[in-house]
């Protein structure tokens, strides 16, 4: 076991030097947001979606942009509105009345990596095509079903300060985002840095890119052999079931606090994620300190806090970081 492991040690170690490269790519354009930077390449190798919660200006659409740009793929940003309709997200049939036949003409959800911006704004029904595009990897126009890209990406954006003209996404809709990102500004030194490379009138220049779909697809492969103790699984488990069952793992004050635990999709999203993570961090094998690194984000929009923690004003943040300090290390 212990060669094994060393094995895939030594593998992720060579195959995941592109991972620098691109991270390196990136801060040339974006300043900070590493903590997001990290995160899109996460979903893109745990193959999972991310919800980014955010107020305007804070780089979202250049970091997923350059993202793009970095790995030769099609990008493609859907602004959502209350007029949209599903039909401008996944395509339609038209009717060419010279040749008597309907033609399909794809929407812009066929592309690699898709920017859902803002999409708290469009009614439920377009939630739901979209969300059902990133569950299936796949959209049915008329009666035919098309496959989506490989590999496939999608990061959804919503404000936290506006709510008129909101539609929030419903609690089953949010498990379907692998992550959830919350991102606050800058630090004094950054946003000095911010001044120097954008308060200019010229346009920013892409980045060239650094690998391509097929690698992004054999490291995918690859997170999928990073070794994570049996003792790591259990305790992702133990992590998991107190958000259900707090009682039960030494908790009792968050009994009243949790409406709703987390569902088993949380459990496979944090191995998945803290695999992905420790391959980013060049490592064949899971630690303690990468679940906890990224068990935040997986677990923020999967635990629904009751009347009464809203009453004592304790946030699904809270809680978690309350189990993770309870929960013993392995």
């Amino acid at each position: 076991m212990v060669a094994d492991r060393d094995k895939i040690n030594a593998k992720v170690g060579a195959e995941s030097k592109f991972v620098k490269d691109m991270i390196e790519r990136m801060q040339s354009v974006i300043v900070g947001q590493m903590y997001l930077i990290e995160r899109l390449l996460v979903g893109l190798l745990a193959n999972g979606h991310l919800l980014v919660e955010s107020v305007p200006g804070l780089a979202k659409t250049l970091s997923i942009k350059t993202l793009s740009d970095s790995i030769r793929t099609k990008f493609q940003r859907i602004q959502f509105t209350p007029d949209l309709l599903p039909s401008d997200l996944i395509g339609t049939l038209i009717y060419n009345a010279k040749e008597g036949a309907f033609t399909t003409r794809k929407g812009p959800i066929f592309a690699n990596i898709v920017l859902a911006d803002e999409i708290n704004r469009a009614p439920a029904k377009v939630q739901a095509a979209l969300l059902e595009a990133m569950q299936e990897r796949q959209v049915t126009i008329g009666d035919n079903t098309f496959k989506l890209s490989d590999p496939f990406l999608v990061m959804a954006t919503q404000n936290p300060i506006e709510q008129e003209g909101t539609y929030p996404l419903p609690e089953a809709q949010l498990d379907r985002f692998m992550l959830k990102v919350s991102i606050t500004y800058p630090e004094p030194v950054d946003e000095m840095e911010i001044i120097s490379r954008m308060a200019h009138t010229e346009k920013l220049s892409s980045v060239e890119p650094v690998t391509g779909p097929e690698d992004i697809i054999r490291a995918r492969q690859l997170v999928n052999q990073i070794y994570i103790d049996d003792k790591l699984k259990q305790y992702i488990v133990n992590i998991v079931f107190s958000t259900r069952f707090p009682e039960r793992y030494g908790l009792p004050e968050l009994k009243n606090l949790i409406e709703l635990g987390s569902s088993p999709r949380a459990t496979i999203n944090l191995v998945l994620a803290s695999k992905a993570y420790a391959f980013i961090q060049g490592r064949g094998y899971v630690t303690p300190e990468d679940i906890r690194a990224i068990g935040l984000d997986v677990l923020r929009h999967r635990i629904i806090p009751s009347y009464e923690a809203e009453a004592e004003e304790k946030t699904s943040e809270d809680i978690i970081k309350a189990i993770f300090n309870k929960i013993q290390i392995p």
